[in-house]
């Protein structure tokens, strides 16, 4: 469970929240909306503990994590394949672990926890979300760098999602408006990974859209 504890925000001088409290229990679909400059974003990085607030807490329990999409434009000559791998950073401990030759008890751990990951599909896994949002053949062994804005926007959802079988997992989006002008075929493979997602979601939405109609989110206005 995800809790924020009665926080209040100061920007500039001038109060942003007042008092403000809310759960995000296990399995729940959030939809977090709001016009222009109403705090969204600060609220979203008040939650991954970017930033404090000036009263109250924000408590996540133990054992859960929070997964986000980026929404730093990444330039890097990695290939598409492999940046949306690396989003699974516990894959990626797990792999320096089994890479080592002394297989001692930790070795062993790390072997049972990377197969309870299904580690051994995490390329097939990446390609599929890659293909999902529009990749296509060749495309996801192309570098980073080599796509638009609007391209790497989406290797940062697929990163995000990749962490989807971590246990305990709170994934939360923060929608950006080049979201909007992705094909209806695109929104379509979004939503059906989210729905399938066991874990609990928060969408920070820039304007009210169907996208919260269709995951049954209730509405939390800001």
């Amino acid at each position: 469970m995800l809790e924020i504890q009665n926080i209040s925000f100061f920007r500039a001088g001038a109060q942003l929240f007042s008092s403000l409290s809310f759960k995000v229990f296990d399995g729940q679909r959030i939809g977090l909306v709001g016009r222009n400059g109403c705090g969204k974003s600060t609220l979203f990085r008040l939650i991954l503990g970017e930033i404090n607030p000036d009263i109250g807490e924000i408590v996540l329990q133990s054992g859960k994590t929070l997964a986000y999409v980026e929404q730093e434009i990444i330039n890097t000559k990695k290939s598409a394949l492999e940046f949306v791998i690396e989003g699974n950073k516990e894959l990626n401990e797990l792999e320096v672990i089994l890479q080592c030759k002394n297989h001692d008890s930790a070795w062993f751990d790390a072997q049972q926890r990377y197969e309870s990951l299904d580690g051994y599909s995490a390329k097939a896994r990446a390609a599929q979300l890659l293909n999902g949002l529009g990749f296509v053949a060749d495309e996801i062994f192309r570098p980073v760098s080599d796509f638009s804005g609007g391209w790497r926007m989406r290797l940062n959802l697929a990163r995000a999602l990749m962490q989807r079988a971590l246990s305990g997992l709170k994934i939360i989006f923060q929608i950006t408006p080049v979201v909007l002008f992705w094909s209806l075929m695109i929104g379509n493979f979004l939503m059906r990974q989210l729905m399938e997602l066991p874990i609990s979601i928060m969408l920070v939405w820039i304007f009210m859209l169907g996208i919260m109609i269709s995951l049954k989110a209730p509405e939390l206005n800001v």
